[in-house]
């Protein structure tokens, strides 16, 4: 979705609030897509500051479906973005000063809302996902979910180099 700028970048400097649905339907990167299940509107206010400086400030409610990091067990994910941006487009990406935002989620006089959302999810992903506290995996020899049962694989999770002093275990139950 874009949000038109021109009022705020022209003499008057006016002040753009507005609510408006976030088009995306699923978030798409590197390390995977993930569906997004639910999204409330996105709130948007553009104020002027000075010359061409921009405070932006946006709140959305989302929820996707990511799986666990450890059973793979589809999880629901709810990201809560409220945030604000400082941008100067005068300044470019490479010249941002600590105080300044990236403002490549704007060309020219529009503001591009989900390309904004999608840096601030990125920004805000978790570092892991479970499904519980307390999720047990998956088998790394069978594949079976360790959460809904257990499987008759041999612990391979020994040091490889102790498999000699394992096998004679196996062999002589006496020693």
């Amino acid at each position: 979705m874009l949000i038109n700028l021109s009022d705020v970048l022209s003499e008057q400097h006016k002040t753009v609030e507005e609510t408006v649905e976030l088009e995306l339907e699923e978030f798409s990167a590197k390390f995977g897509r993930f569906p997004i299940i639910s999204k409330s509107p996105v709130y948007v206010k553009v104020e002027h500051v000075k010359d061409r400086e921009l405070v932006v400030y946006a709140r959305a409610n989302l929820c996707m479906e990511i799986p666990c990091d450890r059973c793979l067990e589809p999880v629901h994910q709810n990201f809560e973005l409220d945030f604000t941006k400082r941008v100067d487009l005068s300044v470019s990406d490479a010249e941002l000063t600590e105080e300044l935002d990236e403002s490549n989620f704007i060309n020219g006089y529009h503001l591009d809302v989900d390309k904004m959302l999608y840096n601030e999810i990125l920004i805000g992903w978790p570092t892991k996902v479970l499904c519980s506290e307390d999720c047990k995996g998956i088998c790394n020899v069978c594949g079976q979910n360790l959460n809904m049962g257990t499987c008759d694989c041999e612990d391979t999770g020994l040091d490889p180099r102790m498999s000699v002093v394992r096998e004679l275990f196996k062999n002589f139950k006496e020693v």
